[in-house]
């Protein structure tokens, strides 16, 4: 299988009044290229504690309701609020930025004592809900961790999600060969508890050293 091309584009620093653009990284299936949209646009705070790119402008979770890997609906802010949360677009046939961003996060969950794990969420949101079913995206998830809490349905209402945090998601494409391939941001943002905003960013290279670092610190709720 041939691992798809990548592009990037760079989103308008005044659209989202911040100051610096952050690549859009896409995934696939199947062979190709594949465009890419507005990033979400930030820059690193040289003073933070956090080794993730902490973000200028502070993002409102998305209202969004789908259905969970028990086939019950699951209201993201409602069911997040008050809690560390950290949100990522892309879907189980992924063959490379997905599968490889949520087990880096897996490892870093295993290394947090039970009271810190206990206080974050995962949320991996499909961006192929006519392939990722409830039973599928719940399978996929247990190789990371049984506790990643999976989202799919209606996929207008994914790419407006997405949208509102300056991420870009696309219909998916079935290839001749029968793959499928679907192009989407590739950012992981963390939203902290004390105001359900997103207040930290980690691009698609961003390793496991990392993550292992900013989760206790997110878990805890430290400003950025």
């Amino acid at each position: 299988m041939n691992l798809p091309t990548t592009r990037s584009r760079l989103a308008g620093a005044a659209a989202l009044a911040l100051t610096a653009a952050l690549s859009l990284s896409a995934c696939g299936s199947g062979s190709g290229a594949h465009a890419a949209g507005p990033a979400a646009v930030s820059k690193e705070a040289s003073n933070s504690p956090y080794q993730g790119t902490v973000l200028t402008k502070h993002f409102d979770k998305p209202d969004l309701t789908l259905t969970d890997t028990s086939g019950q609906p699951f209201d993201l802010r409602r069911r997040t609020a008050g809690r560390t949360t950290l949100l990522f677009f892309g879907y189980t046939s992924c063959p490379d930025v997905c599968p490889t961003t949520m087990g880096d996060i897996g490892v870093a969950m295993q290394k947090l004592p039970a009271d810190q794990r206990a206080k974050i969420d995962v949320v991996f949101v499909s961006t192929d809900p006519q392939r990722d079913t409830p039973k599928v995206l719940r399978t996929w998830l247990d190789s990371f961790d049984k506790d990643f809490i999976g989202m799919t349905g209606d996929l207008d209402k994914v790419k407006e999600a997405a949208k509102s945090l300056g991420i870009l998601v696309e219909d998916p494409v079935v290839n001749k060969d029968g793959s499928v391939t679907s192009s989407h941001g590739a950012q992981v943002l963390a939203f902290l508890p004390s105001d359900d905003k997103a207040h930290v960013l980690y691009l698609s290279n961003t390793d496991t050293a990392t993550f292992a670092h900013d989760l206790p610190l997110l878990a805890k709720g430290v400003a950025a």
